[in-house]
């Protein structure tokens, strides 16, 4: 791969949004899989994106609805909520070449696997994301806290050119990005934080109105410890001292900081809880961890969860 990939972002949100506007402006060719009024509104008058650290604005964006329409690329990076992947993994097949990359950005612990279910593993790389942003109004992008970053690596494989190459590109459009070498920890990790998103959504505090107060922030602890003792079960090492960094990085956190896992329960959408504190739940269960504290979250929310997807 060279500078001059062709990058496609399949779900132009908060994420998608953010990392495929950024190298849509430095010039790379970048098509956005959008829908709806947002597809709509970035047709007609490009991507804005609204950032801590700069606002910009991509006049002449490429979008569609269809993936079919996208034709062959370099780099698929995966904006698309967790459960969809699914859904959507076979119609990525057509997008790929013999050294196309496909980086799944996605919260929960899954991903990687059930995209090599349908898609040969030498395409599918391992990924995680660091940002809070959301889709403020249709073609409206939103960062609003955090320094954004990517991690990435191939699960239990060494560091090769071609993903030196997509952090080279990473590099030149100045998104922070990491090739990890231990990538499976680096998503149990990010895994493990987002899942909190629950407790926000059951509790209907931001995370500092979490961690303020002292009862939820016990919750929140309880949470993450469970997690922890989870991941050094299934053998994955994320380090002994996780829970009290996770905890110190939330505490520096704005106050308003939220998840979109949060946003998506409060306002009625389908929401990812199946593969964040639902998948702590099953897991727990094969690898016979008691998880209680996650599966209250999860027990709580999947009324309306089951609710929001038959209005879906």
């Amino acid at each position: 791969m060279k500078n001059d990939m062709k990058i496609a972002i399949i779900g132009t949100g908060g994420a998608g949004g953010y990392f495929g506007g950024k190298l849509a402006q430095a010039g790379f060719d970048v098509t956005f899989l959008a829908r709806g009024k947002h597809l709509s509104a970035i047709k007609e008058k490009g991507l804005t994106v609204k950032s801590i650290l700069g606002d910009f604005h991509v006049a002449q964006a490429k979008a569609t609805d269809k993936i079919s329409e996208i034709g062959k690329v370099d780099l698929i990076i995966l904006g698309v909520k967790a459960w969809q992947i699914k859904e959507l993994s076979a119609e990525l097949i057509p997008l790929l070449h013999a050294k196309s990359l496909i980086l799944p950005l996605q919260n929960g612990v899954l991903a990687t696997e059930e995209l090599t279910e349908k898609i040969d593993a030498s395409h599918v790389l391992g990924g995680v994301c660091r940002i809070i942003s959301k889709i403020e109004s249709p073609g409206v992008i939103n960062h609003f806290a955090a320094q954004p970053s990517i991690i990435f690596g191939k699960i239990n494989e060494p560091v090769s050119a071609q993903m030196q190459d997509v952090k080279s590109v990473f590099d030149t459009v100045g998104i922070d990005s990491k090739i990890s070498e231990d990538i499976a920890s680096e998503i149990w990790k990010k895994f493990a934080f987002i899942c909190v998103g629950g407790l926000l959504a059951i509790t209907g505090q931001t995370l500092g109105e979490l961690r303020t107060l002292e009862e939820t922030r016990e919750m929140m602890i309880k949470l993450l410890a469970e997690i922890h003792l989870l991941s050094t079960k299934t053998g994955i090492s994320i380090g002994t001292d996780y829970v009290e960094k996770t905890v110190a990085f939330i505490d520096a956190l704005p106050m308003d900081s939220t998840f979109s896992l949060a946003r998506d329960i409060w306002e009625n959408r389908p929401s990812e809880i199946d593969y964040q504190n639902g998948s702590v739940v099953r897991l727990g269960e094969r690898y016979a961890v008691e998880t209680p504290l996650n599966k209250f979250v999860y027990h709580s929310i999947l009324p309306k969860e089951l609710k929001a997807r038959k209005e879906k």
